[in-house]
């Protein structure tokens, strides 16, 4: 057989990310799936006729602030995006509501005192937000592009997100730091998570957080489109348990958890570094919900109808009692819970009056508990009546979760733990893309910078791989 210059193993944003890379530098590339389409979490299904839900992700904050996948010709294979004016909204009691619009300065009209210090925060990093996304979203241990904008940022976001409210007073202001830290899966007392909390809100008003139309799977199909017209192959439906299942290939770069690079690679690998991928950490799961609504969710806040997306978990002191729980092992009655109701902008989601809404909370690592009930309380909260428009409902499980996605090891959708030594060495500080082995790369979320559909764990280690093997 012809022997290849690169095989990607499992096809997840990064793997198709790092083949592109690869095959856009004229290498020979074949990509290797187990599942029966391309996209990993990167993937819509229709659940009923003219019901379509998105796997996992549904807004990609970091997408088109990716310096990767932005600079790809995705509208020449069909991928269009949607993006909304209110990037993220985060209901509160009373009807009230904390808004994050695109607009930095509609934002700072709902923060009243507050207004001057979210701006001199939030605003200098969302102007340079291309300049910040190069180096965030690099290797950890690189020569920054921007060393001072890097070292402002660096500065307070070592600190925690718990650190970073005191700087505002009123709930709303809280509340937009406490949705965005949430995202980090990590109580929100951990030192970092200020970080986490700053670069999801300099996203939203830098380029929005935005849908793509039709689904998650139509972005999975554009970059598979723009792939093969480089050159390169794909092959769905074939699971890799060993290294003789693969086509013979100069490097193999592998888009999956550190787990299976380790069991599939085996004594290829060092001993040490594979007692160094068994000491990886998966973070909590996640527990999600899918419903099928008879109409619009009524928020008692109407600018939250607005939104795709929104935080539901109340005050500050709320979401961090919520994710303290189940960083402690434990569920929480009043679970933090992302909402997307993806209606608000593309109508091909569900049938005409109807809307398909998903939610999920975070909860331990393979999970077995119904959280169905406690995420509608959350919700039906800030929206009364929301459960009597209840049409159907879809559960998917920590175990469903890894069943659809390997890669999703006990429903940990974020490629590993977040904590502040794990985002360092990621899973290692230095070379973290590169093996024991001069022919094996790491691409998935499970490297820098870490969960996201934005490529860049790819690119980067694709780029590795150019330098190194495939030079």
């Amino acid at each position: 057989m012809t022997t290849l210059d690169a095989v990607v193993v499992g096809s997840g944003p990064n793997g198709l990310a790092a083949a592109i890379t690869m095959a856009a530098a004229g290498r020979s590339v074949h990509v290797v799936e187990g599942a029966d389409r391309v996209g990993g979490g990167l993937r819509t299904d229709e659940l009923a006729p003219g019901v379509h839900r998105d796997h996992c992700a549904t807004v990609f904050p970091f997408a088109v602030g990716s310096p990767y996948l932005a600079a790809l010709p995705l509208a020449d294979h069909g991928v269009e995006w949607l993006t909304p004016d209110i990037s993220f909204a985060h209901p509160l009691d009373g009807g009230r509501a904390a808004v994050a619009y695109r607009s930095i300065d509609a934002t700072v009209d709902g923060l009243g005192v507050d207004a001057k210090r979210y701006r001199s925060l939030i605003g200098p990093l969302a102007s340079r937000w291309d300049d910040l996304a190069v180096d965030v979203l690099g290797p950890v241990v690189h020569l920054p592009d921007h060393p001072l904008l890097l070292a402002r940022f660096g500065v307070r976001g070592m600190r925690s997100s718990a650190h970073l409210r005191k700087r505002f007073s009123t709930d709303e202001a809280q509340a937009l730091v406490a949705g965005c830290a949430g995202h980090s899966v990590l109580p929100l007392q951990s030192p970092g998570t200020a970080a986490v909390a700053t670069l999801f809100l300099a996203s939203a008003h830098a380029r929005g957080w935005p849908l793509v139309r039709g689904g998650a799977g139509v972005l999975a199909s554009g970059l598979e489109s723009l792939l093969v017209s480089l050159g390169a192959t794909v092959e769905t439906g074939r699971r890799i348990n060993t290294l003789a299942d693969l086509p013979p290939a100069k490097v193999v770069v592998f888009d999956t958890d550190p787990g299976q690079v380790s069991a599939i690679a085996g004594t290829e690998l060092s001993r040490g570094y594979r007692r160094m991928l068994g000491r990886f950490q998966q973070g909590p799961g996640v527990y999600k919900v899918d419903f099928l609504l008879d109409g619009a969710v009524p928020w008692a806040n109407a600018a939250v109808a607005e939104a795709v997306t929104v935080h539901v978990g109340g005050s500050f002191d709320e979401c961090a009692a919520a994710e303290a729980t189940v960083a402690a092992g434990n569920h929480a009655d009043q679970p933090f819970v992302l909402v997307a109701q993806p209606g608000v902008l593309d109508a091909t989601r569900a049938p005409t009056g109807h809307h398909l809404v998903w939610a999920y909370c975070h909860v331990p690592s393979a999970s077995t508990l119904d959280m169905s009930a406690a995420i509608e309380r959350q919700i039906e909260r800030f929206a009364p009546g929301f459960g009597d428009l209840v049409v159907e409902r879809w559960v998917t499980t920590t175990h469903g979760f890894e069943g659809l996605n390997p890669n999703l090891v006990g429903g940990d959708i974020t490629g590993g733990a977040n904590h502040l030594r794990q985002l360092v060495a990621r899973p290692r500080a230095r070379r973290p893309y590169a093996t024991s082995s001069d022919r094996f790369f790491l691409c998935s979320a499970s490297t820098p910078p870490g969960g996201g559909v934005h490529g860049m764990c790819g690119h980067h280690a694709a780029l590795a791989a150019l330098r190194g093997p495939l030079a």
